[in-house]
């Protein structure tokens, strides 16, 4: 069975699972576990590391930075802007001190966070400037919902945005109403954060639902496995679970190879339907 790939601009072809990165850094004693976990992400094919300068005040980009060591040629790299870093002077100095963590020389899609401090027009500029000084690949956005993108599509070179990264799961199905369609006829990927609704109860309560656990059963895989794969399953989404262990990486990894059919996928619906009207996009 073929592994499901996205593609992210021209020529490059990833996994449509990457490994996440957020809440690593934070502690000193789990940094070598954190790093062996996205060392083994690599190994399993897990080529895309996404990290951001905000996760553990740059803790994070470090230790991804020690993960890639001498792997960076098999890595795709991408790294978030905070959004009052996101223009002019601050900006170069942010992502140079991004790629001083990441110990690279380029970061391959480089994000803003979320929109705030400047305006699409002064980012846009920015990271076409960091694209002329070789700095970053592509560029994209993170958070932004449909009535952002189609602002920033109106901005002088907006609509070389590579991708956009939202919060998307089972159970928060927003973005199918008009994001999703959007960025799939603009051949734009769209990155799925906490696929696995990595916060409190509602992570439970997609873990424990019978209809996701029966999926599971029937497929002999785990809950997990069963929330990757319906997120992959559109066309162009790209899921990026947090790595916190080997163990993990290898659920993550085999998620890749999961079909699910027209059936489950009607369970699933039934058990968490899409929104029939437009709802405000979901951030963490």
């Amino acid at each position: 069975m073929s592994e499901k790939t996205v593609n992210v601009g021209n020529n490059i072809v990833l996994p449509a699972i990457g490994q996440g990165t957020w809440y690593m850094g934070e502690k000193a004693a789990q940094r070598q576990q954190e790093v062996n976990a996205l060392r083994a992400g690599i190994e399993r094919g897990l080529t895309l590391i996404d990290t951001a300068e905000m996760y553990a005040d740059g803790g994070a980009e470090e230790v991804v930075g020690e993960a890639i060591k001498g792997l960076r040629d098999e890595v795709f790299l991408v790294s978030k802007v905070y959004p009052w870093n996101a223009g002019g002077q601050k900006g170069i100095a942010a992502c140079e001190a991004s790629l001083r963590r990441l110990g690279t020389e380029y970061i391959d899609l480089y994000l803003l966070h979320w929109r705030g401090n400047y305006s699409l027009d002064e980012t846009v500029r920015l990271m076409e400037t960091l694209q002329q000084q070789g700095k970053i690949g592509r560029w994209g956005v993170s958070n932004l919902d449909y009535v952002d993108m189609q602002e920033l599509w109106q901005v002088p070179g907006g609509q070389a945005c590579a991708a956009n990264q939202v919060l998307y799961h089972l159970a928060s199905r927003g973005i199918e109403y008009d994001l999703l369609p959007w960025c799939q006829q603009q051949s734009m990927p769209v990155m799925a954060y906490c696929p696995l609704a990595q916060a409190g109860r509602l992570r439970s309560g997609l873990f424990n639902h019978p209809v996701v656990n029966a999926v599971a059963k029937e497929y002999n895989v785990t809950a997990a496995q069963v929330l990757l794969a319906w997120v992959i399953r559109h066309r162009g989404v790209m899921a990026i679970p947090k790595t916190s262990s080997v163990q993990h990486v290898e659920e993550n990894a085999g998620a890749l190879n999961i079909s699910l059919s027209a059936e489950a996928i009607t369970q699933l619906d039934a058990a968490f339907p899409a929104p029939k009207q437009k709802t405000a996009l979901d951030v963490v």
